[in-house]
């Protein structure tokens, strides 16, 4: 098995957001290749605990074998969307002192063509994050309806040339079935005036994010993911998400405001009737983006977006 590699992005700024506490309880509920988790192991004394999730296999088996040492470690093959419920069982409700959350796709899946997540490396349609999972990209892209794929492609890839795309791709199918990454890449790229081509470079990103998003069902369920995660946490633990485009970082945002605001009545409303009270406080106002030092580092880190909230 090919080694899993990913440089975490936003690093010191999660350790700093996350403000460790030495025998504190954690979860890093997208462990990846277990770089943001290394560093929280480092500031965990004999009584810190960390549980990491992950639902990609390769994942998993870099961390259970890099952590395989640590007893205060347990790895988890889980969806973290399903963490809460593990979380519970384990008698953690309310016992939590920090959870970490990166919504990105690592550099190892990405720059592994055979796993089918870019336009820039050609391999087979995939996309799947838990290999076990039936659904992939090449049945989105061949067996999805018109209608459904311009749905994902306006709702997932906020692209604008939907309509020329999912037309392209409908035709290219009733001739042959579309199996590799740059065969998508060639109708998308077809499907737009070559003078954007050539002066926009990616134009395939958001129809390859778009498909990707829903493989993997990765907006499904955040927003109600989100709250039950702040709901166990310690009083004054914290929680950290990173998230990587508008739709991911809009929930996010969304939650922690309603998480940290009191009433929640229309603007007009003389006395407050919802009787809603905040449960968390916002420590990041505006979201923390990496800094050109990173940046020179890891150009993947630049639309990164880390937001932190506490529990009061």
């Amino acid at each position: 098995m090919k080694e899993f590699k990913h440089i975490p992005v936003l690093l010191e700024e999660v350790i700093s957001g996350l403000d460790i506490k030495p025998g504190g309880v954690y979860v890093d509920c997208t462990m990846g290749g277990g770089g943001h988790s290394s560093e929280i192991l480092k500031r965990l004394d004999q009584h810190g605990k960390l549980i990491g999730f992950d639902k990609d296999d390769e994942a998993v088996a870099t961390c259970r074998e890099k952590f395989k040492d640590f007893d205060n470690v347990k790895v988890i093959k889980l969806d973290f969307k399903n963490a809460p419920t593990i979380l519970k069982e384990k008698g953690l409700d309310g016992k939590i002192d920090g959870i970490l959350i990166d919504l990105g796709v690592s550099s190892y899946q990405i720059d592994s063509a055979e796993r089918g997540f870019s336009f820039l490396h050609n391999g087979r349609l995939d996309m799947r994050m838990d290999q076990t999972q039936e659904l992939s990209a090449f049945d989105v892209v061949n067996f999805y309806s018109q209608s459904e794929l311009l749905r994902i492609l306006y709702d997932y890839g906020e692209e604008n040339n939907a309509k020329n795309i999912v037309r392209n791709i409908i035709k290219a199918r009733e001739i042959k079935p579309i199996e590799t990454t740059f065969q998508l890449k060639q109708i998308i790229e077809a499907s737009f005036p070559k003078k954007m081509i050539y002066g926009k470079g990616g134009v395939s990103k958001q129809t390859f994010q778009a498909i990707r998003i829903e493989v993997n069902g990765e907006l499904k369920g955040l927003e109600e993911c989100l709250e039950e995660f702040i709901k166990l946490l310690n009083h004054g633990g914290r929680m950290a998400v990173i998230s990587f485009h508008s739709l991911e970082d809009r929930i996010v945002k969304n939650v922690f405001k309603l998480s940290s605001t009191d009433c929640i009545c229309p603007p007009k409303t003389p006395i407050c009737i919802c009787g809603h009270k905040a449960s968390a406080k916002l420590i990041t106002r505006k979201p923390i983006m990496a800094t050109q030092e990173e940046l020179k580092q890891n150009s993947r880190s630049a639309s990164a977006k880390l937001r932190v909230i506490e529990k009061i």
